[in-house]
């Protein structure tokens, strides 16, 4: 089962195995059921559009990937041969399916109690973080922002794509005058770009 969480569709196309498609659709699931119960009881006072704000940070494409890194979880994707030739495992789209696919996985072997536990436990150090969970939503906003709080010059994005047209990778590389220098990679230049700003904010918030 865990073998199927950490198969992309590439590799089970070239071998005849199964991905892990079906366990994200469930992992989805059970991660919004997750995070929705928990800053509904953690935050009394919020209303209906301060949480839903703060569950769709969480619950992102840039925090899933947040989170697929700190568990080096590309390290151990199954992918195909275009997606290693590209790149795949840092793609922020791809970590983020992973996730939710071992979410779904450990619902599937463990059961809810357990599953949602799990969630818990990755989402907590960004929940526990209201500065970080805000610029998940935004993350080149808030890292512009940082950056004048800092008194540094603006952020400056510079991209630059490879592979087949058909298949671009994109990484960006953002410089906050002299204080950080960070990258980030995406299947389109927006995306590459606030990879990038995410992880330089997180790195000057810390």
């Amino acid at each position: 089962m865990l073998e199927t969480a950490l198969t992309h569709r590439s590799y089970a196309y070239e071998h005849g195995t199964a991905d892990y498609e079906r366990f994200e659709f469930l992992g989805d699931s059970v991660l919004q059921r997750a995070v929705t119960m928990m800053l509904f009881e953690r935050y009394p006072e919020d209303d209906e559009g301060s949480l839903a704000k703060r569950r769709a940070g969480l619950v992102s494409t840039v925090a899933l990937a947040s989170i697929a890194r700190t568990l080096h979880l590309g390290d151990h994707l199954r992918l195909g041969r275009g997606e290693v030739m590209t790149r795949g495992a840092e793609k922020p789209s791809i970590l983020a399916d992973a996730v939710e696919a071992l979410i779904g996985a450990a619902f599937l072997s463990l059961g809810s109690v357990e599953a949602e536990a799990l969630v818990l436990r990755l989402v907590q150090p960004l929940v526990d973080d209201p500065a970080s969970t805000g610029a998940i939503t935004d993350p080149k906003t808030a890292l512009q922002e940082l950056a004048a709080q800092r008194g540094a010059t603006p952020p400056v994005y510079v991209v630059e794509g490879e592979g087949p047209e058909h298949a671009r990778i994109f990484t960006a590389t953002v410089a906050v005058g002299e204080l950080i220098t960070s990258t980030g990679t995406g299947t389109s230049k927006k995306q590459a770009e606030v990879a990038a700003a995410w992880e330089a904010f997180r790195a000057l918030h810390a």
